[in-house]
């Protein structure tokens, strides 16, 4: 059956949440929201293992997880995209699902039992990466085969918005059990998760009919996404400012966690609600982003609004200002992001998709291993405060590349007259759709 055969529903729904039309996309949006909230509770369990039992307070061990969760994502890059491409996407998912189920049940054991050391966070950080970088552009791409094409973008958003809902929810409960219960225990709630996201891929009914990547050779099919990345200059724009921006968005946990026990010496429920605030405003920005069309000054925008909060979020006098500041942090990112990942996602050729979302993927988590632990360097060394304005300068970059784009677009948009003979005529109008 393909995308445009799908049963709709009758009952009318607003833009934003039109792609909730397709039963296929609502199911596996649900178990998603379940999993994401075993992902953050995870995750927030996980920072607190690292920061406050097995260290003394180390924002660069930290920093080091973090490094070892992302850096597979980046230096699988050229095989990654086409396997998700190539393979079938649904039988890929389960098996990566499966995988990552058995990762977060042994992390909840070894806690539980107590026999957890620093080395074997590290091991499976790095395991889970691995697999997480297969899972990640193959969960993306598969978000077409479940709805109509018109729908895509606004299914993007929605993802999006599911993920910061459960991001709002997830570390606030996560620090609530943690106080209440310990680490193990919500390491365990998170393997369960696993569970919705397996059932709902074997529900599935309704997957649109798409033509796999033709059998080539890897260097070959990761070529062919680099040439047509070259050939969409809006897509290599997106893709450069996330590279920046996806570095500042990974850095966030490292430096609410070291704020919250160095600076304001609070609790781990702290924390969580801290994380929270955080989402409350991605929440919001995924809901922004998810009712409008994805366009380029966007990203320039959100990019610009980020780097003066982290400023002021690393200069706050109290605690309750840098709470107040968390929300727009949040939302400026989120913005950046679905909007990125709706613009990309629109453009790519359907053969070519998750090519390009390995890309933006390796893109946003490219700078991980370096930020990740400079950061972590940097809080141990100078402070907090001064570790958090990385972020306000990762995001002032990435609005310097996106305003040189716009000058080489006006550039290149110029007179007939002043452009060289030489120069084809298509070049303007490529400008312009950069521009746009």
């Amino acid at each position: 059956m393909t995308a445009a055969a799908q049963p709709r529903s009758p009952r009318p729904l607003s833009a934003t949440f039109r792609a909730l039309a397709a039963r296929d996309y609502r199911l596996w949006a649900a178990a998603a929201l379940v999993s994401n909230l075993g992902t953050w509770m995870q995750r927030t369990a996980q920072d607190w293992l690292v920061l406050t039992q097995l260290t003394a307070h180390s924002a660069v061990a930290l920093g080091q997880v973090t490094a070892l969760q992302f850096a597979p994502q980046v230096l699988l890059l050229p095989l990654i995209g086409y396997v998700a491409d190539r393979l079938d996407r649904r039988r890929l998912l389960i098996v990566t699902q499966s995988i990552m189920a058995v990762l977060a049940l042994t992390l909840a054991v070894l806690v539980l039992t107590g026999a957890i050391r620093l080395w074997e966070t590290y091991l499976l950080a790095l395991l889970l990466g691995i697999v997480a970088a297969f899972d990640s552009p193959a969960r993306g791409a598969f978000v077409a085969d479940l709805v109509p094409p018109p729908d895509l973008a606004n299914a993007v958003a929605l993802n999006s918005l599911s993920f910061n809902v459960a991001r709002a929810c997830g570390p606030a409960l996560g620090g609530i059990l943690i106080g209440a219960l310990g680490t193990g225990p919500v390491l365990l709630l998170n393997a369960v998760s696993f569970g919705a996201v397996l059932a709902a891929l074997r529900r599935l009914r309704h997957l649109s009919v798409r033509k796999p990547a033709r059998l080539v050779m890897v260097p070959r099919a990761f070529a062919e996404g680099l040439r047509y990345v070259a050939a969409k200059p809006e897509i290599k724009a997106a893709l450069a400012m996330f590279f920046l921006m996806g570095a500042a968005g990974v850095v966030f946990p490292i430096l609410i966690s070291a704020m919250t026990v160095r600076v304001f010496h609070a609790s781990a429920a702290l924390y969580g609600l801290l994380m929270s605030f955080m989402a409350a405003g991605a929440v919001g920005g995924a809901l922004f982003a998810a009712s409008r069309a994805p366009r380029f000054p966007v990203l320039r925008w959100a990019a610009a609004l980020l780097a003066v909060t982290g400023v002021a979020a690393a200069v706050a006098p109290g605690l309750v200002t840098f709470a107040c500041l968390l929300p727009i942090l949040g939302f400026a990112i989120q913005v950046f992001t679905t909007s990125a990942n709706s613009l990309i996602q629109s453009l790519a050729e359907p053969a070519l998709r998750a090519r390009l979302l390995a890309l933006m993927i390796a893109s946003a988590l490219g700078g991980a291993p370096i930020a990740g632990p400079l950061a972590g360097w940097i809080a141990d060394r100078l402070g907090p405060r001064a570790a958090f304005l990385e972020v306000a300068v990762l995001a002032g970059m990435a609005l310097v590349v996106g305003l040189r784009l716009r000058r080489a677009a006006k550039a290149l948009a110029a007179p007939a007259s002043s452009i060289p003979s030489e120069r084809p005529p298509v070049a303007a109008s490529i400008a312009l759709a950069v521009e746009d």
